[in-house]
């Protein structure tokens, strides 16, 4: 007989099947409530599962091989991006990408900084590195 699973490993279990890189607390929410998802999603992170990259957002973690911490899998710009998205905010391509891709500048970009429509208050990073947003028109 196989015995009950804790919502812990239910949620590491449908993390790892997932496809995406970035979860919302709410994706857990026919799980367990509010509380006891944030609290399953904290200890994830804690061991090196997850990594925190904004309120209510964690990424898929792997081990840095030479400080051997957590670190999200992909780079900061891309989960922002994908973030965004799951969030319904619509991204587009920044003015320094829009500089850059039409030659009218050689700095070389930091992907840092994200397009968006309208007004957001959203901070999404890690480790002190955070994407900044530039309204666009």
């Amino acid at each position: 007989m196989n015995r009950p699973k804790t919502l812990e490993e239910r949620i590491a279990q449908r993390i790892a099947r997932s496809k995406g890189e970035v979860f919302l607390r709410k994706d857990f929410a026919d799980l367990a409530d509010y509380d006891q998802v944030g609290r399953c999603l904290r200890h994830l992170a804690s061991k090196g599962q997850l990594v925190k990259i904004g309120y209510g957002l964690y990424a898929k973690a792997t081990m840095a091989p030479i400080s051997k911490r957590p670190v999200p899998r992909r780079g900061i710009r891309d989960l922002a991006a994908e973030a965004l998205g799951r969030l319904k905010v619509s991204t587009f391509p920044s003015s320094f990408e829009q500089d850059y891709n039409q030659q009218q500048t050689t700095q070389v970009l930091t992907g840092r900084v994200i397009g968006v429509k309208g007004r957001i208050s959203r901070k999404i990073g890690y480790d002190g590195k955070y994407v900044t947003f530039e309204r666009v028109h």
